[in-house]
């Protein structure tokens, strides 16, 4: 018989996914590459999709972490690939996903057998299926996805904070997310069983378009939060950086590499807490001593536990067990909070100052006011063993109710008999017995060096032998141990009351809790880059607009490869050379110079210091990427496929405030129709006037491209030398260099040489490729099209130079003077040549 909510199977929720890599695959694949970071840094949300039906490919997305008790509402505009919204999916690892029943087709119950994916109406749903291959899709009847019912949860179980009235007013009018919210808590009521306390949840509405769009393939390919060799690999950025030491941090920065933030102020704001922490030693151990303090806490998911709904079970000893030491846990945790604040006093940057004030929150020091109340100072939480009963036992105050007294006066008579019966049996029997507490209660245990003749005293039952210990019980310890856990039972529900008056008071200013755990998340992250950027002298970016690294260096490589084996290389873009064609031989490195562009943007719009000399960058709206050349055998891709679909997906959604590398476009067809299709998409990629970084082999797009004033030609240099047994005549030296390669244009022929081809043959082929390519220079050169190229490329530049000197010179007036009379003398110079 089918639940209510949903209209027909479905696949069976299967919980919380702690140990899930960043995507997951049916199959091992080369095309993607499994990715994962640590299941102690993951969120997993339960997450309702909708889409509108008109043409505007409108989605909503509501997202519950059950852990935390965030709610995140999410809408917005997506492209055809649906490449937004698998990205926002992947920022919210997803658990469970949600979609309307009419998007699906369950017939021959395809999702709850788990064998075939279920067919689907909807586009969207299909690209879900794909992506999240392990991740259930439940179907929920259409008539719970109401706006209204939506608006009304979040006006209910929003918390009462400063944010709560924008949040109210941001979402009042976003239809599909409202009605995603309403599937989503009708599902948790009436399939996982779940209410939530009124004004309880951390709900937001979050702005697309305040982070960087990543897309789920870029992620994996630059490695941000998880290594393409191995899953256990820490040989990623998030690897690089993640120094935390509460999980909170780790979670936050997981998500601010998949998605940096896009605001210069932020930004700025966070760059002046690192600098400071890197400048300042006291602050920066001080800091740290604090967060030790917090290492085995997880604020948000403690406070979710606030967040449930009281129940018929709470009345249950288990429940109450873990409400008592729930609340044991926030004690510590507002106990420590005054030390986080005690170090940050005296702080210059005004970020600190912020997070100084979010901890130091009066409801704070309410909330632990009251628990001292009604908490013994001397029990903390402890994990295991009978001292984890006691503490949970004596975790109340005596005086605070007269039954719980008696009842703990009983407990500890239970507890007294049973020792005093073990040191009865020990002198009978003339036995050295020791007590065990076990779940169930106590045992005895006894070495099996201890018996004479390998037998016990009759009355013992249950006896095990293992490793050389026998274990066993009798009657009396098992009567004794029934009262002991009757008494036991009896005290801590009776403890669970006064706990859920404390409770009640904790719901009432969980917005304080809420902004306390932010704070100290966003804290122990800057924290984090400031002990990377000291332990591997990174250095402060700026942002100007214009692309510019001085002596960058790889992050990951670099903490992989031997101390100075990381080759530095230079990178300049500007509106005047936007688009940068990459050439070189294999092995040469273009594909990890395209790359360690990519991840040193990350880094410097998270907020963090880069591995380079000097960095100055550009607030770029998306990262897109095509640096796979592999089959996609999971879609039923082959390469060329794969890469006009990733082609597509880029020239969709770029902007002029993109930053765009791509990696080998055009390999997966003919010679002549790559060079076709690669002069096409650079062509359109240079209309966008975005920031383009285009490795080829393809030496033909040089010509091609020439006219266009702002491409620019690079490539990596190449030395050769004289060929022998441990060397074919090339020496990689993975430096980028202005212009396109000259003398190893055939380097295709030296490498040849390796497969031992005739002689005869490699002259042959060396005679006819020096031909063509000295009538095509021929050609080139007397080209009146090249010659206006080379005045547009120089008129662009001279504008582009001519601006940041306005906008961005500190020079003094002469040396002002002298600067524009250089560009006056060198575009002088290439108009008499080329007129």
């Amino acid at each position: 018989m089918s639940h209510p909510l949903t209209s027909g199977s479905s696949r069976p929720w299967t919980g919380h996914s702690t140990n899930r890599p960043y995507t997951a695959q049916s199959r091992p694949t080369t095309a993607r590459p499994q990715t994962a970071v640590s299941s102690r840094h993951e969120t997993s949300y339960i997450v309702a999709v909708l889409e509108g039906r008109g043409l505007g490919r409108d989605v909503g997305i509501t997202a519950l972490d059950r852990d935390t008790g965030k709610v995140n509402l999410i809408q917005l505009a997506d492209c055809p690939t649906y490449v937004k919204t698998l990205h926002q999916l992947h920022l919210h690892m997803p658990s469970l996903i949600l979609v309307p029943d009419t998007f699906l087709s369950i017939a021959n119950d395809s999702l709850a057998s788990g064998g075939k994916k279920p067919a689907t109406t909807s586009l969207l749903v299909q690209c879900i299926l794909e992506e999240f291959e392990s991740v259930s899709v439940e179907p929920v009847m259409r008539k719970y996805w109401n706006e209204t019912a939506g608006l009304e949860f979040v006006n209910q179980l929003c918390i009462e904070d400063d944010e709560r009235a924008a949040t109210l007013i941001a979402s009042a009018n976003k239809y599909y997310a409202l009605s995603a919210t309403s599937a989503l808590f009708k599902h948790a009521e009436y399939k996982l069983n779940t209410r939530f306390s009124p004004s309880s949840l951390r709900i937001r509405y979050v702005q697309v378009d305040g982070t960087m769009m990543i897309d789920p393939e870029t992620a994996r390919n630059l490695e941000l939060v998880g290594s393409m060799a191995s899953k256990k690999s820490s040989h990623s950025l998030f690897g690089v950086l993640n120094h935390t030491y509460t999980a909170m941090a780790g979670r936050l920065l997981r998500v601010n590499l998949l998605a940096p933030i896009t605001s210069q102020n932020a930004i700025d704001a966070r760059l002046d807490v690192v600098e400071e922490l890197v400048q300042s030693e006291d602050r920066f151990i001080e800091i740290k001593d604090a967060l030790k303090t917090l290492i085995k806490m997880d604020f948000d998911k403690i406070i979710a536990c606030f967040t449930v709904a009281e129940n018929s079970d709470f009345a249950s000893a288990k429940v109450a067990s873990a409400r008592v030491t729930l609340m044991l846990n926030l004690r510590s945790i507002v106990k420590n909070l005054p030390l986080v604040a005690n170090a940050l006093e005296g702080s210059h940057s005004q970020l600190l100052q912020i997070v100084k004030d979010m901890i130091s929150d009066s409801r704070l020091e309410e909330i632990e006011q009251e628990i001292e109340k009604h908490l013994n100072d001397d029990v903390t939480p402890v994990k295991g063993g009978l001292r984890a009963v006691n503490s949970r036992v004596y975790a109340v105050k005596a005086n605070c109710n007269r039954l719980l007294d008696v009842a703990r006066e009983t407990y500890k008579e239970s507890i007294s008999d049973i020792f005093n019966l073990n040191s009865e049996l020990s002198k009978k029997h003339e036995l050295l017995l020791t007590l065990v507490h076990q779940d169930t209660g106590f045992i005895f245990q006894l070495k099996k060096s201890e018996l004479e003749g390998n037998e016990l005293p009759r009355g013992f039952i249950n006896v095990v032998a293992k490793k050389g210990k026998y274990t066993f019980s009798s009657l009396d310890l098992q009567k004794r141990n029934a009262r002991m856990k009757d008494a036991l039972d009896e005290t801590l529900v009776l403890s669970a009351k006064v706990i859920n008056d404390l409770i009640q008071f904790v719901v009432a200013n969980i917005g304080a809790l809420y902004k306390a755990s932010e704070a100290v998340a966003l804290l122990d992250m800057l924290w984090s880059f400031a002990h990377t950027s000291i332990i591997r002298s990174y250095v402060r970016p700026e942002f100007t607009g214009t692309l510019a690294i001085k002596g960058g260096r790889h992050p990951v490589l670099e903490g992989v490869q031997t101390a100075g084996m990381t080759v530095p290389n230079d990178v300049y873009c500007c509106d005047s050379s936007s688009f940068q064609i990459v050439q070189g031989p294999n092995m040469s490195g273009k594909s990890t110079y395209l790359r360690q562009i990519g991840l040193l943007t990350v880094m410097a719009m998270s907020g963090c210091f880069v591995p380079a000399e000097y960095g100055s960058f550009r607030i770029h709206d998306a990262l897109l990427t095509r640096l796979s050349n592999d089959d996609d055998m999971e879609k039923s891709l082959s390469t060329f496929a794969s890469e006009m679909a990733s082609s597509a997906m880029i020239l969709g959604i770029a902007t002029s405030d993109s930053l765009i590398l791509i990696d080998e476009l055009g390999r997966g067809t003919s010679p002549t129709e790559g060079v076709g299709i690669s002069h096409a998409i650079a062509e359109r990629l240079i209309r966008t006037k975005a920031y383009v970084f285009f490795a080829t082999h393809f030496g033909e797009l040089s010509t091609t491209l020439s006219r266009q004033p702002s491409v620019v030609n690079l490539h990596l240099s190449v030395q050769k030398s004289r060929r022998s047994a441990a060397s074919f005549g090339m020496t990689f030296q993975y430096k980028i260099v202005d212009g396109a390669p000259e003398d190893m244009e055939h380097y295709g022929l030296d490498l040849a040489r390796l497969a031992d081809l005739p002689e005869d043959a490699l002259i042959e082929s060396r005679r006819v490729a020096d031909k063509l390519s000295e009538l095509e220079a021929r050609q080139h050169e007397e080209s009146r099209t090249t010659k206006v190229a080379i005045r547009r490329k120089a008129l662009l530049r001279l504008k582009t130079q001519l601006t940041q000197a306005l906008d961005h010179s500190t020079l003094p007036p002469e040396e002002l003077r002298n600067y524009v009379a250089r560009f006056q003398k060198e575009i002088t110079t290439v108009l008499h040549d080329t007129l």
